[in-house]
């Protein structure tokens, strides 16, 4: 899986997190997800079983929750407080969660402070996370197949783990509060189809060589997230990869892959495509064995595919959202020059910046976003791709 960071933001704010912690050797990891979810300003409240106290104090998660922790059902009546009725919880999340937990919530048992927190959130319609975290071999057990699957058609919704030296471990921090994000979110794309290209493409020189540009793939990614956030069904097409369950992902190296792997997917039906990866203009024959070191050649570069202008040709109807990179321009004439492209490919709105000042590899940019009017933006690239899906959601309802 891919490395990538979600910068912290008030995506959570006014919204509150029962974090339900169970006896997994992953629930160290919970300390630093607690602090990650309200790094995006959530209200976190842990409620642990006696066996996740053996592995971590609760002082620990007191630490990193700023909350007094759950460890045993008082007079308080904190379940019903957090998960009854009208409670104060927006999500319970529990992670990790190991597969006796899942098999007693699947069954309604309720014996430990985390499954009364479940069953109570089933009978208030509180929505519910499960992050499974065992040994491989229990998790492919099929009774917790079977049990799982019963959760997920009750509504319970899995980060499933990632698979690796025979454990089922525990999703990333990152991953998690991703889809806490969405599953607590607005919504306002959902039942959107949107299709995004981001990064850099590679036209390959020799076996070993390539001719590629400098742009990173980032500005892809966090329109990528952003669009997940307010759920969208999302592909993102470039040349990484994220493994974000929820997110499609084609891996595109060439100008011609990224061309291909565009057109045939939107065969599949979309609402938006979102033009956002830096494409070569050129490609060149490779040659097929490797080019002598020392050695002087001349390179002919050909015209690579316009992405934009071969959808434009087989899908009329599409709305497009292009990106428009220039260098050592002035304000004027680079808004100029965008809405040219906008006219000559008919897209919706062009995001235009001069990347001589930065932007290409970078955490931030400074863009101007352009339809009937002009807005600059300034800042990481994570709030410009929530400026862009605001305006897309105004693009996407006026359909």
């Amino acid at each position: 899986m891919g490395t990538y960071i979600i910068k912290t933001s008030r995506s959570l704010d006014g919204k509150t997190i029962v974090l339900g912690i169970t006896g997994s050797i992953a629930a160290v990891r919970c300390i630093e997800l607690a602090r990650e979810l309200r790094r995006n300003a959530a209200e976190v409240h842990a409620v642990m079983s006696e066996a996740a106290r053996k592995i971590i104090h609760p002082e620990s998660m007191r630490y990193a929750t700023g909350n007094p922790v759950i460890t045993e059902i008082t007079g308080n009546v904190e379940h019903v407080d957090f998960c009854g009725i009208e409670g104060r919880a927006d999500l319970l999340l529990i992670a990790p969660c190991t597969a006796n937990t899942i098999g007693k919530i699947a069954h309604g048992i309720d014996d430990t402070p985390v499954t009364t927190f479940a069953a109570t959130a089933f009978g208030s319609d509180i929505p519910i996370m499960i992050v499974p975290a065992m040994h491989g071999s229990m998790y492919d057990h099929p009774i917790v197949i079977e049990n799982i699957g019963k959760l997920t058609q009750l509504g319970v919704e899995f980060v499933n783990p990632v698979t690796e030296e025979g454990a089922a471990k525990i999703a990333g921090n990152e991953e998690i509060v991703l889809r806490v994000e969405r599953a607590v979110g607005k919504n306002t794309l959902s039942g959107k189809k949107i299709i995004i290209t981001g990064g850099a493409t590679a036209e390959a020189v020799d076996p070993i060589r390539i001719l590629t540009n400098r742009a990173s793939g980032k500005t892809g990614v966090e329109l990528a997230f952003e669009a997940y956030r307010r759920g969208a069904d999302v592909t993102l097409v470039h040349g990484g990869c994220l493994g974000i369950q929820g997110i499609c992902e084609f891996y595109a190296q060439s100008a011609k892959d990224m061309s291909d792997s565009v057109i045939e997917e939107l065969d599949n039906g979309y609402d938006l495509l979102i033009s956002a990866a830096a494409i070569s203009d050129f490609t060149v024959k490779p040659s097929n064995s490797k080019i002598k070191s020392g050695t002087q050649i001349s390179l002919l570069l050909e015209p690579a595919p316009k992405l934009i202008k071969e959808v434009r040709s087989k899908y009329p109807d599409l709305k497009i959202i292009g990106y428009k990179a220039e260098t050592g321009v002035v304000e004027d004439e680079l808004i100029k020059r965008a809405r040219e492209s906008m006219e000559i490919s008919k897209l919706c709105m062009v995001v235009a910046n001069d990347v001589s000042s930065g932007g290409m590899g970078t955490d931030d940019n400074d863009v101007y976003i352009i339809d009937d009017s002009v807005k600059q933006v300034s800042g990481s690239k994570r709030d410009i791709a929530g400026e862009i899906m605001d305006k897309v959601e105004l693009i996407l309802r006026n359909e």
